[in-house]
């Protein structure tokens, strides 16, 4: 951005906006300190009162905390209302300071307005041919408190006759190269504030994604502003910053959703730890720091991720047809007595039949609800059945001692009254007295502490943890079977079978089982009983089954039944969320769909990702694919991003050639810029490979320095390049080690399969015919072969540099790359 004439007024405005910015936290921390002035004293209102006034001071000295950070990065000028007798007026018309946050002069007056107010949409949104009623659009460079640049757009003069010609859009022209050589392909697209775009676009990597509010163009604002309600399906290439789009959105409908968002909650799920923390700092840049981040495995608190599962097995696991077979794993856990058992009880004997028992789980597996809430309806109904027999055996016991009566005298008589005040005692009443319901309920109590009574209901109707059903499970091929039969073939029960651990906390968990967990806890309910919300629903149900028995008219309080294993808490209940941001979104399986979609209070999501860049087990084949899980009785909205901002051309060229294999039917996005470096192809020998990755990697770390390098490769390589790099004093570092630096560190080390989503200045690919062998079953001195899964995965690795590329091989490569011409 070169000098101009308006920098002086500019940075004189700036000033005056960083005073206004001052002079609201003066007013924050004012409120503060006058109600911590106030002690600790007074009634409980004003105590609440005193408490409200603390954190939304709080909140707001966070929110008015911008740090180094630009306090605006734009200015738009609208054109004039016409005068009275038809003609243009004169001059600009309003104008508006675009920045992060809403500042006001001393009179309250405007000062910088939020970039997701509805005033800054033309900003983001003016063409030459649309230009929304602005003369012209300005973007400011902004380091600290200093104007050092500014860019203007014309869209009209305002000096112009009606019906005259507009003014060009831009007075800089798009093509311009920065002294890096880069520059833009611009020809066909509009683009906003282009200088802006190249600038930032050409800024090193800092390990960290940044927020993009000063360089949102049309396509990503309109995605950006969308509605609330729905799905909202973002299908975005390479470098086309759908995961930055994505993370906006969630601002602007905090921002403008604020009541119900921020009382309801925000998700924002990513495919791994590495990538949360990539992107961990955006919302927090924009004012957000209340938004929830997860991985789908981090959604299932009984659980933690040790193991890795097969590709196959992680298919099966993540199918569907899982549902199924849990539900019927559970149903195999509901089972009546085969044999009576007898209940010693008193001064006798009670008897539980085995018919009994057939009817009761019968009768509860047709009503509603779940597992575990369904217990206490089969508790009523057993102890109901011993009740009866209780009070049977005392009728009884009154018709014996009347015939002792008739037939007896003396010593006798006296015997029949002492039996009848034994049987009786039991209750605590009189013999010819009907039961109280506070007499009930103690009976009811004392039947279900009997070891015999809690042993018969376990065995009936056990209650359950969703984790422990799982092991179980998964632990036993005979379980196995009878869950799936009709559903899984023989091989696919001896591929899901895992040996039992000896307790819950050291089985190797998988990603795929939390998918699991979290159906079967849907299909069980909670373990115990509560006060929260949901389980207030469960309590009236088991009410009415209490009062459908006849025995009790309030129920039972369940007692705790400890688990083999992780002790539960509140994490039994499902929270969910006003809205859920989902990245990369076409590497999830069914199984991990639907328990996102359980997590959505109204089914208002945005799911990010690229058909092209799936390289998981599951690979969809269309975004219906994975509608039809998180959103089946409701229409979804699909979006495309169709630009690579990120992503040079150079690179893109060479990527493309990989994607026309992997997915003919895909197309790459269309780069807007060049990077003005040619990728590098360097053939070397097996035994050489590692000294020319180091130094190929050393090459590219002395171009892009302070950026970032990444080394990507096959993940059994990973050990080898790390210590032919560290032999060449690189220092390479594996992000995923939150001890470490991670991304932020100058030289990573990586496998290509665990990129998605991340970006780097320069990039060495290793190996790509072994990358492409995804999923193939390597032996000895075979061939890779290629796999459409491990294609894609190329595809990712190839596209992740932002500048340079290099990529380092001895293996023939798998399809025919090739160097664009310099």
């Amino acid at each position: 951005m070169p000098d101009h004439p308006d920098l002086e007024a500019e940075q004189e405005f700036l000033n005056r906006a960083h005073n206004g910015l001052e002079s609201m936290r003066g007013e924050a921390r004012q409120m503060l300190q006058g109600v911590l002035d106030l002690g600790k004293g007074g009634t409980f209102q004003s105590r609440t009162e005193r408490d409200i006034v603390v954190r939304t001071s709080l909140a707001r000295l966070e929110q008015l905390d911008i740090g180094d950070q630009a306090l605006y990065f734009g200015r738009i000028d609208r054109f004039p209302e016409p005068d009275a007798d038809g003609g243009n007026g004169s001059g600009l018309g309003e104008s508006f300071h675009i920045g992060r946050l809403a500042v006001s002069g001393p009179d309250l007056e405007p000062l910088v307005v939020d970039w997701r107010a509805p005033v800054a949409e033309p900003f983001y949104r003016a063409t030459g041919l649309d230009p929304q009623g602005l003369a012209r659009r300005r973007h400011l460079a902004v380091r600290g408190r200093t104007v050092l640049g500014l860019e203007d757009e014309y869209f009209v003069d305002p000096t112009r006759a009606p019906g005259a010609p507009l003014l060009p859009v831009s007075d800089t022209p798009a093509s311009d190269e920065d002294p890096s050589g880069e520059r833009l392909l611009s020809e066909g697209m509009v683009l906003g504030g282009p200088g802006a775009l190249l600038s930032a676009l050409g800024q090193a990597r800092t390990g960290h994604m940044g927020d993009i509010i000063g360089t949102i163009q049309r396509e990503q604002d309109e995605i950006i502003r969308s509605p609330l309600s729905g799905v909202l399906v973002v299908q975005g290439g390479p470098g086309t910053g759908k995961t930055a789009v994505a993370l906006h959105r969630a601002a602007y409908l905090l921002y403008t959703h604020r009541f119900p968002l921020e009382r309801q909650g925000v998700l924002v799920v990513g495919p791994n730890p590495l990538f949360l923390r990539y992107i961990e700092q955006v919302l927090p840049s924009l004012g957000e720091t209340g938004v929830s981040l997860s991985t789908v495995a981090g959604l299932v608190p009984e659980i933690r991720v040790k193991g890795v599962d097969d590709p196959t097995v992680a298919t099966l696991k993540g199918d569907v047809r899982m549902v199924k077979v849990l539900e019927r794993a559970v149903r195999t856990r509901q089972r009546p007595l085969r044999h009576d058992i007898e209940v010693p009880f008193g001064a006798g004997v009670l008897r539980l039949r085995a018919k009994t028992t057939e009817e009761i789980v019968a009768l509860a597996r047709r009503r509603p609800g779940t597992h575990n809430v369904r217990r206490r309806f089969v508790e009523a109904h057993v102890l109901r059945a011993l009740a009866d027999d209780y009070r049977a055996r005392l009728a009884r016991g009154i018709e014996r001692l009347g015939d002792a009566e008739g037939e007896s005298a003396g010593d006798g008589e006296g015997a029949a009254e002492g039996l009848l005040a034994d049987l009786a005692s039991d209750l605590g009443e009189e013999a010819d007295a009907a039961p109280s319901p506070e007499e009930q309920a103690e009976l009811a109590r004392r039947l279900r502490r009997t070891p015999q009574v809690a042993e018969a209901l376990d065995r009936m109707w056990p209650r359950l943890s969703p984790h422990e059903l799982l092991h179980d499970l998964l632990g036993a091929r005979p379980l196995l079977a009878a869950a799936g039969q009709g559903i899984l073939s023989p091989e696919a029960v001896r591929r899901l079978y895992r040996p039992r651990s000896g307790a819950l906390d050291q089985v190797p968990w998988t990603v795929a089982d939390a998918a699991l967990v979290d159906e079967a806890r849907t299909i069980l309910g909670p373990r115990r009983g509560g006060a929260r919300p949901n389980r207030a629903r469960a309590t009236r149900a088991d009410e009415g089954s209490a009062q459908e028995s006849g025995f009790w008219p309030q129920g039972l309080a369940a007692s705790p039944m400890p688990t083999s294993g992780a002790v539960l808490g509140p994490e039994e209940e499902i929270r969910s969320f006003g809205h859920i941001v989902v990245d990369e979104v076409q590497d999830l399986s069914p199984m991990q769909l639907r328990m996102l979609a359980r997590r959505s209070l109204s089914g208002s999501m945005t799911v990010v990702g690229d058909i092209a860049q799936a390289t998981g087990p599951w690979a969809p084949e269309s975004w219906d694919d994975v509608t039809r899980h998180l959103s089946p009785q409701r229409a979804t909205r699909l979006v495309e991003l169709t630009v690579s901002y990120r992503t040079p051309a150079e690179v893109i060229a060479v990527a493309a050639q990989v994607l026309a294999v992997a997915a003919p039917a895909i197309r790459p996005p269309r780069p807007v810029r060049q990077s003005g470096f040619t990728p590098r192809i360097i053939a070397s020998s097996r035994a050489g490979l590692a000294e020319a990755v180091a130094q190929a990697t050393r090459q590219e770390a002395a171009v892009v320095t302070p950026g970032r390098v990444a080394v990507l490769g096959p993940a059994v390589m990973l050990p080898e390049l790390a210590r032919a790099l560290s032999d060449a004093g690189l220092d390479p570092t594996d992000p995923r080690d939150p001890r470490g630096d991670g991304l932020a560190a100058g030289l990573v080390l990586l496998p290509a399969d665990e990129t998605n989503g991340l970006e780097f200045d320069a990039v060495v690919v290793v190996e790509p015919a072994l990358v492409a062998a995804v999923g193939d079953e390597l032996s000895g001195e075979q061939p890779p072969v290629a796999t459409t899964r491990g294609l894609r995965t190329l595809y990712v690795a190839l596209t992740r540099p932002t500048r340079r590329l290099a990529i380092v091989h001895a293996e023939p490569l798998p399809v025919a790359i090739e160097a664009p011409a310099p």
